[in-house]
């Protein structure tokens, strides 16, 4: 495998951020991935997969080792289920629209979010309704201490909200080279009930979607809120959305009764993170050239040649001024690299 030194990451991260990778390989098979690893034990590696989910806020003084596997196949079916396997190098949304296009459902309220297939289960990535563990039935991984592969069950991802076991115990211990769903063939469960599904829907005059409608219709409004990365350097929501306390809740709640809220369980409430940064104020504010998107509060944007560092510092200003107002904190989503 060629190693290529002082390799330029503008292109291979959606911020658009200039940084540079000290080494820099890109592996397409199973036993390129085995070999890299082999013979570069004791570097200090960084795995990049669509550079989707993180900032940059200096050069990678690593091996930065890109994931290029491709491929998918049908590993098992009934009449009314699919398994099918995706490598880990495959583009998210190409992968759902090719399963909306042979009809397979369960997949498409996740439309438009952007990265490989091999960091979906890493976040447990979710959005309108569903989550990757909705449709999971297992990963493989690599282990890089002993590129052994190893199957990963559901049960074992210990997924919870935008997280499990590799962001936890497993972090930077495995790398993910394929992930398997269980998609319907018939009986599709439409869900049409989160977020602004129902309306873009009742807007087109579709009453009776299809999961190729729902799949249009997320995109749509992905579209209508969310900035291209080609033209406007983001990395979609850049902050999760705070799980609280019901008493941390009510106490916020009676000096913002106007407070949107989603019961999570009899102790834990939900709180929309865009909410919070619109009402602070920084929906559409600029500085310099980091701001945060006048459409959707959630996404921090890069108007062309801002630093991580800069990004980095709205963030923590937006997270400062967010538990000021509400005694509440939210977390970055992305990863601070």
């Amino acid at each position: 495998m060629e190693i290529i030194s002082n390799y330029p990451l503008k292109d291979l991260n959606t911020f658009g951020i200039s940084a540079y990778a000290k080494e820099f390989v890109q592996v397409t098979t199973i036993a390129g991935l085995a070999e890299t690893l082999r013979e570069n034990t004791g570097k200090k590696l960084f795995i990049l997969g669509g550079g989707s989910n993180m900032l940059l806020t200096r050069d990678i003084d690593a091996l930065v080792i890109q994931i290029g596997l491709k491929g998918k196949e049908v590993v098992w079916e009934d009449e009314e289920h699919v398994h099918i396997k995706s490598m880990a190098g495959e583009n998210w949304h190409e992968f759902v629209l090719y399963c909306i296009d042979k009809g397979y459902g369960g997949i498409e309220n996740l439309s438009l979010i952007p990265g490989n297939v091999g960091t979906t289960p890493i976040q447990n990535i979710g959005a309108y309704g569903i989550e990757i563990k909705d449709i999971f039935v297992s990963c493989e991984a690599m282990e890089i201490a002993t590129q052994q592969v190893r199957t990963f069950t559901k049960e074992e991802c210990e997924f919870a909200y935008r997280e499990s076991i590799f962001k936890g115990p497993l972090k930077n211990r495995y790398i993910i080279t394929s992930v398997t769903f269980r998609l319907t063939k018939v009986h599709h469960k439409i869900n049409t009930s989160y977020g602004d599904i129902a309306a873009e829907l009742a807007k087109q005059g579709i009453t009776v979607p299809t999961i190729k409608d729902v799949s249009n219709a997320v995109t749509a409004i992905r579209q209508s809120k969310l900035p291209d990365p080609k033209e406007l350097g983001n990395s979609g929501s850049f902050f999760k959305n705070p799980v609280i306390t019901a008493e941390e809740f009510e106490k916020a709640y009676l000096q913002h009764p106007q407070m949107p809220h989603y019961t999570v369980s009899d102790t834990m409430v939900k709180v929309p993170a865009g909410w919070l940064i619109e009402q602070s104020g920084f929906k559409g504010k600029r500085f310099g050239d980091a701001g945060v998107h006048a459409k959707q509060a959630l996404v921090i944007v890069n108007y062309g040649n801002a630093t991580g560092q800069e990004l980095l510092e709205l963030s923590k200003k937006i997270q400062e001024t967010v538990f000021k107002n509400f005694g509440i904190n939210i977390e970055a989503e992305v990863n601070i690299i």
